[in-house]
Formats: structure tokens, C-alpha cells, sequence
């Protein structure tokens, strides 16, 4: 690699970029990053190859402000590096490019015999949305690392490939690990239509709540009428964001028949719950709920009093009252 010269006009950050001291080359690296100058990016480049793990850590980390071709092969080699730091540092440096041609040195990756390569090239693939992209991350479904799985259905919740619905269904029912359904569940909200509300409704009983919550999201976000009877059953969940979710998504569906349910939620001791009920009673714009609104309007909090009013305002212009 041909470094750039600098002893003509600044021999002393030449002189501390070559120095045997591993410290001052870092610091050098600090500054050559702060000046911003494209010709120097060689320097960082260079020094992903630098014999301190430390200054290579610096390095992969200056890198991600550069989008360049070279850049991105240079930190996807960099993620084999014998030590941690530096490999999650190109990592995190990679995720955050956003260079259209980077495709050809991430998707050879993705296919490494290293999970964390695999799963970091998807990551950084992710939201380029490499139309290439597509079939080796539902390949990846299946791999046997949870971090792979884990990017492989970012990537395909991004593409919104309809094809993918089945897969994304699958593991958001069945796979082992939590983080994983979780991510699967809230890709499935670019769904068109009630294919993936079977696997929302498994979902919403998962064994975690962090996924029940995020089945609740998604079903509000698609409005998929069919989920209404297992949203106003979300209601008694034993997480409260569990149920506030699920407040929130019936509020969304606009379903009358929830009203009894979740205005007496009015009267919870958690102010976030009580808000979202008032919220969601506002959406649904029906005169059956205003008599609870009245309590809601004398709330000890003002938040809540604030959307009450909101909500009142609704139902009235609703029925043509206003």
C-alpha cells in the first residue's frame, strides 16, 4: 500500500504514525481521523494491520466514517483479527457504512466458516437492502448460531420479500432462543395480509414477554382484525407492558367490543397503562366509553388528563357532537 507522504508538511505526525511507541501511534491515528483528509485514509487502512491490538481497535473504529470500497474489505478482514476488541470494532464500524457497492466484499462473508463473520456481514448488510442479499440470509435461518439467525432475519425484515413470510413465521413460533422470535415477530409487520397471524397469535402466548409485547406491536401495526379476541385476552397478562401493547393495538383495530375491557384498565395503578387505555378508547371513538373518560379527566396525572381530553374531543366529533 502506498502511504502518502507528510514529513513536507507535518513531520511530526509522520513521525508519531512510525513510531516504536504503540501509544503515540494511536494518538497519531486520533488526529489523522480528525483532519478528515481522504488521502490519508491509507494510514487507517494500514494500521488495521498495526502489531498493537489496541491501535488496530482505533483504527477499525475511524474507519466508519469512510465509504469507501476499500474501507469495507479492509474491516471485513479485519473481523478474523486474533483479538476481540478489534474484530467488534470492525464490526460496529461495518454496520455502520451505508456504501450501495459494499455488497461485493459483505455477501462472500456471510458464507465464512466464522459464525461471528457470518452474522456481522449480515448485520452490515442489513440495511443496504442488497437485493443478493436475500437468499443467503434465509439460508441462514438455519444456522446454528443464534447471532447468525438473529442478522439473518434483519436482513429479510428489511428486503420485505414476501417469500421470506414462511421462514420469518417458522422462527418466530420455533425458535430456541427468545431474542431471536422476538426479532422474527416485529420483521413480520411488513406482512400484507392474515398469512402471519397464526404465527402473531402463537406469539403473543410465547413463554417470553418481550415477544408476547412484541406480538401485541405488530398485530396493532398491520390491524389485522382477526387478532381481537387475543388482544382483549392480552389484557390480563402478567406484564403490564405486555398489556400495554396490547391496549394500544386495540385501539389501533378501532374494535368497540374492547371498550369495557380496557377502560377499566382507567383505574390501574401505572400511570403509562392508564394513558394508553385513554389513548386507545380515544381511537376507537365510541360514546359508551365516555362516561369512564370522566374519571380519566380528573387523573392525578396530567399526562393523563391531557389525552383524556383528546380522547373526549374524538368520541364527540365521532358521533357528531362537536
Amino acid at each position: 500500500m502506498n502511504l502518502p507522504l507528510l514529513t513536507f508538511s507535518n513531520p511530526d505526525l509522520h513521525a508519531r504514525l512510525t513510531s516504536d511507541d504503540a501509544t503515540l501511534r494511536r494518538l497519531a491515528l486520533i488526529e489523522v481521523a480528525e483532519l478528515e483528509d481522504e488521502d490519508l485514509v491509507p494510514w487507517l487502512l494500514q494500521a488495521l494491520k498495526d502489531t498493537d491490538a489496541e491501535v488496530r481497535t482505533e483504527a477499525a473504529e475511524r474507519l466508519a466514517y469512510w465509504e469507501q470500497d476499500a474501507t469495507v474489505q479492509a474491516l471485513v478482514d479485519a473481523l478474523e483479527d486474533p483479538v476481540q476488541e478489534v474484530r467488534e470494532a470492525a464490526a460496529h464500524s461495518l454496520s455502520e457504512l451505508k456504501l450501495s457497492t459494499a455488497g461485493t466484499s459483505l455477501l462472500p462473508a456471510v458464507q465464512h466458516a466464522d459464525a461471528f463473520v457470518r452474522a456481522s456481514a449480515l448485520r452490515a448488510l442489513r440495511e443496504l437492502r442488497v437485493p443478493e442479499s436475500y437468499t443467503p440470509a434465509l439460508q441462514c435461518l438455519d444456522d446454528a448460531d443464534a447471532r447468525v439467525r438473529l442478522e439473518a432475519v434483519g436482513v429479510l425484515g428489511w428486503l420485505k420479500q414476501e417469500a421470506a413470510l414462511s421462514g420469518l413465521a417458522w422462527i418466530a413460533q420455533h425458535d430456541a432462543q427468545a431474542e431471536v422470535r422476538h426479532a422474527a415477530v416485529g420483521a413480520l409487520g411488513y406482512a400484507p395480509d392474515d398469512r402471519v397471524l397464526p404465527a402473531l397469535l402463537a406469539a403473543l402466548a410465547d413463554a417470553a414477554w418481550q415477544v408476547r409485547e412484541e406480538a401485541a406491536t405488530t398485530l396493532g401495526k398491520l390491524k389485522l382484525p382477526g387478532a381481537g379476541s387475543a388482544l382483549i385476552a392480552a389484557l390480563d397478562d402478567a406484564y403490564w407492558q405486555v398489556r400495554q401493547r396490547a391496549v394500544r393495538a386495540l385501539g389501533q383495530l378501532r374494535l368497540i367490543q374492547a371498550v369495557p375491557v380496557v377502560a377499566s384498565l382507567l383505574s390501574h395503578s401505572i400511570v403509562n397503562l392508564r394513558k394508553e387505555s385513554v389513548i386507545a378508547l380515544g381511537e376507537i371513538r365510541d360514546r359508551s366509553a365516555l362516561v369512564a373518560l370522566e374519571g380519566a379527566l380528573a387523573d392525578p396525572d396530567p399526562e393523563v388528563r391531557k389525552v383524556a381530553r383528546l380522547a373526549v374531543s374524538q368520541i364527540a366529533q365521532g358521533a357528531g357532537l362537536g
